[in-house]
């Protein structure tokens, strides 16, 4: 076998990700072996048809006490999903396929999207995500890296 393998890639119970792909490169996420789905924090979720399917638009608020830097996506539904709290409320939820930069790896996740404004994390990162070779450190925070101090900073609203 050749190239790196990533059988135990540790994270911690928090890591700084990325979401290249949609123009988001840092999100502060709480990594939860609770959730079997990713979630992230989203507004203005709505649904239309573009060339007979279903597509999702949506805002991505990235920092935690601030709607600043927010970026407008679109995406295919992949799915769609029924998915209950720990509180034992039940909400359907669209599914989007992401590329998730964590702990020095990209992989490819699903992810739910939800209102997560009343939430300490923007996003959540689930099993499904984690079952991908990454083992997680309760004891640990941000084994993956912290963004410089300045995007840090703007998280917290400085």
């Amino acid at each position: 076998m050749s190239g790196p393998h990533y059988s135990s890639t540790p994270t911690g119970w928090r890591e700084w990700v990325s979401l290249n792909g949609i123009g988001v490169p840092w999100i502060k996420a709480k990594i939860d072996t609770g959730a079997q789905t990713s979630a992230l924090h989203a507004t203005e979720i709505t649904e239309f048809v573009r060339d007979g399917a279903p597509w999702v638009r949506f805002e991505v608020q990235p920092w935690q006490v601030t709607d600043d830097d927010a970026v407008a996506v679109e995406l295919p539904v992949h799915d769609r999903r029924t998915v209950r709290s720990s509180s034992g409320h039940a909400q359907e939820r669209p599914v989007v396929l992401m590329e998730i930069g964590i702990a020095g790896r990209t992989i490819e996740a699903e992810v739910t999207l939800t209102d997560r404004e009343e939430m300490v994390f923007r996003m959540l990162i689930g099993r499904e995500a984690l079952r991908r070779g990454f083992v997680v450190d309760s004891a640990a925070s941000f084994l993956g890296g912290k963004p410089p101090r300045a995007i840090r900073r703007r998280n917290r609203g400085a």
